[in-house]
């Protein structure tokens, strides 16, 4: 699975971008996926809609998904986005596999309105046969194709601290600033697109990066665990860093092993190393990454101990 060459957003401004989530939920042997009838256009599709002016598509793709069928979604993999014409303009949806608990499923009543009128859950393995359009047809089978649950696994880069020579006293204690506790706020919010409940979220000793997951965190009703190892030690003798290299690639690739959601929070120096030993824990090899800016994250989502699928976020809309 090669690495998402986006941060999370589009970049063509000449379409017109939406979001979305071919949402499902198990069902016996297999699993069972929402539709939405429109009755506009009298069709049968998957849950989405149009970004709004500077929204991210993490975002988008879980408020649209919670405003046409009434469920909160925490996102899996992402799914291959979906180009077409609409109204002479080009259209980008981008989509998600996505899960909300079965009994909150069941028990939610649907509520209808102008735009959807009707929600059908149907087996996927028949669901083609109601969908209106081919396109839809396709993100089926590419849903089908690949595992329907996942479970991420989440490399941080911490988020903007300032520069570095600026900061005359001990360099673990330097603060995020402006701009990076206004990222840290967002990425609560990212970060939760793809779960928050049960995260396990572990943070290099550095105050800016404890700082960074520190919204996160709370949002999450998680403590964090601070990890030694994780610290980048300007100056440490070569045995000494080479121990500590060790020990965070095995704390990564125990994390990356266990079957649990997790974030964690460390520095542009070991993120390489991180990634390294979680894919090789995955059976994945290494991937090659550019390197991180900071408050941006990789997806590592995990299914049956192998790595799924491997995305790239940034905490801004970029200008396109």
């Amino acid at each position: 699975m090669p690495d998402q060459p986006a941060d999370g957003l589009p970049r063509d401004g000449a379409e017109v971008l939406a979001a979305g989530a071919v949402l499902w939920r198990p069902a016996g042997a297999g699993a069972q996926v929402a539709l939405v009838h429109r009755p506009k256009y009298d069709d049968w599709s998957f849950p989405k809609g149009k970004l709004d002016p500077g929204e991210h598509v993490l975002l988008a793709a879980v408020r649209e998904v919670a405003e046409e069928t009434g469920l909160r979604v925490t996102l899996g993999r992402r799914l291959p986005p979906v180009r077409y014409a609409d109204s002479g303009a080009r259209k980008r949806v981008d989509y998600w596999a996505a899960t909300v608990a079965a009994v909150a499923a069941q028990s939610v009543p649907f509520a209808a309105s102008r735009e959807i009128d009707a929600m059908a859950w149907l087996a996927a393995s028949r669901a083609a046969a109601r969908l209106s359009y081919e396109r839809d047809a396709q993100l089926l089978a590419a849903f089908r194709a690949g595992p329907a649950r996942t479970v991420p696994l989440i490399l941080l880069r911490h988020a903007s601290a300032g520069r570095k020579a600026e900061w005359r006293t001990d360099d673990r204690s330097r603060p995020l600033d402006v701009r990076g506790r206004k990222d840290a706020a967002t990425l609560a919010e990212l970060l939760s697109c793809f779960g928050s409940k049960a995260a396990k979220v572990v943070s290099s000793p550095a105050e800016r990066c404890l700082a960074t997951v520190r919204p996160y965190a709370a949002r999450a009703g998680a403590e964090i665990a601070t990890e030694p190892a994780l610290e980048v030690r300007k100056g440490s003798a070569a045995d000494a860093a080479e121990a500590d290299d060790r020990e965070a690639a095995k704390t990564v690739a125990e994390l990356a092993a266990a079957n649990s959601p997790v974030v964690i929070c460390a520095h542009r120096e070991n993120l390489p190393l991180l990634l390294e030993a979680a894919c090789a824990e995955l059976g994945a090899g290494h991937k090659p990454v550019k390197p991180l800016r900071k408050g941006e994250f990789l997806v590592l989502h995990r299914a049956n101990g192998k790595l799924a699928a491997l995305e790239r976020y940034g905490t801004g809309q970029r200008k396109h």
